[in-house]
């Protein structure tokens, strides 16, 4: 069985909303969509990418917003402060 990875980069299978059953995107997990409660999904449906890492300007403002400390995400992105 394959991993599902949300858009943000989370594993799908350890998401506090999808182990409730309350994940807005189902058991399909986060992909990139219009999604009024993930603004990482939202943005990466409108640039036309799978993850958000795999953005060039990522990490950006709209990171900032979660659920990844933006700190991890840059310190992943290896840019230069």
């Amino acid at each position: 069985m394959d991993m599902k990875i949300g858009v943000c980069g989370i594993a799908c299978e350890k998401c506090p909303r999808m182990v409730a059953g309350k994940c807005p995107s189902g058991w399909q997990g986060c992909v990139p969509k219009e999604n009024p409660f993930c603004m990482i999904a939202s943005c990466a449906h409108k640039k036309g990418i799978r993850l958000c890492f795999e953005c060039p300007e990522f990490p950006c403002e709209t990171t900032k917003s979660g659920p990844i400390t933006y700190g991890y995400c840059f310190f992943i992105s290896m840019k230069e402060a």
